[in-house]
């Protein structure tokens, strides 16, 4: 017999404006308690220097996080000159410093290698997985990971202020981007080093921090105080290809049969998604105008 999860079976989108300094496994944590979901995940980790927008899953939510993730996310940052960090941020201890500080006209000059696609090595504390073991428990452990280049897309990245000790950016960049790299790397390039001192994130796929709620309505909402209103799970597939299946289709999707894409030709192995009346019901892929289920809702108790 299957053994009955604690909680209630709640299902959507919640974007928390992460605070500084509390991790994003202790906002998914709290919200879950708050809300007393059965079950809950977050789209893309923040570090606990960073503050904005984290995308928190709920129930059959959690089955579209990847997603979501893929997504372009958008931040604000800070780069403080002058020092290389263990960590590439504020948090780490100090590597190398220098002098020297660059003029703005230099950093204008330095932005477009780092736009567009590039190669990105990721920070030796990072949670990438070598041989099974996280990247920055190799780096406490006081092992120098290998880590290998990676290909990232980055939209935008253009220069909001400076002054004589560091600059602020904004970065519009794809899935798998570090932005403490892009710090280090950038700091490089001007000959001064540079790490990471402030970073807020201003979106995560469609999940936009002004539409965020605050960690400290938690308390309230599990007190019965205070609510807050979950995004429907559609929210995290809008930029998708929807197909609208009848209820016999719905059966044949939860048997694992496929059902005929309709709407248009799709590329063999495009992500879309099975609507039952509007509603979330099956992610898939198109397969030869068919539309093959990978994972199913289930919204029951």
């Amino acid at each position: 017999m299957a053994r009955r999860r604690k909680g209630n079976p709640v299902h959507g989108w919640l974007v928390v404006d992460k605070p500084v300094g509390i991790g994003s496994t202790n906002v998914v944590s709290k919200a879950r308690w708050a809300l007393q979901a059965q079950k809950a995940g977050h789209a893309g980790t923040l570090d606990p220097l960073a503050s904005g927008a984290l995308a928190v899953a709920f129930g059959e939510a959690t089955k579209t996080v990847p997603y979501v993730m893929d997504g372009a996310k958008r931040y604000e940052f800070t780069v403080g000159w002058g020092r290389a960090t263990t960590t590439d941020d504020l948090e780490g201890e100090a590597l190398h410093e220098s002098p020297f500080r660059p003029t703005r006209d230099a950093i204008l000059t330095a932005l477009p290698a780092f736009r567009g696609d590039i190669q990105q090595m990721p920070p030796v504390y990072s949670a990438i997985k070598l041989n099974g073991t996280r990247a920055y428990k190799m780096a406490r452990a006081g092992e120098l990971p290998e880590l290998a280049a990676r290909p990232l897309h980055v939209a935008a990245l253009d220069l909001l202020a400076a002054d004589d000790s560091s600059a602020t950016f904004a970065l519009t960049c794809g899935k798998g981007g570090y932005v403490r790299a892009i710090a280090r790397d950038l700091g490089e390039a001007l000959g001064c080093y540079g790490h990471v001192t402030a970073l807020r994130r201003l979106s995560t796929g469609p999940f936009d921090v002004a539409d965020a709620v605050s960690w400290d309505v938690f308390d309230a909402v599990r007190a019965g105080e205070a609510s807050v209103e979950l995004l429907p799970l559609a929210t995290a597939l809008s930029h998708l290809p929807r197909l609208d299946v009848a209820p016999d289709e719905m059966l044949r999707l939860q048997n694992g049969n496929p059902v005929e894409a309709r709407g248009g030709a799709l590329a063999y192995g495009a992500a879309c998604w099975a609507a039952l009346d509007g509603e979330p019901a099956a992610m898939g892929e198109a397969r030869g105008g068919l539309f093959q289920p990978t994972r199913v809702f289930v919204f029951g108790d």
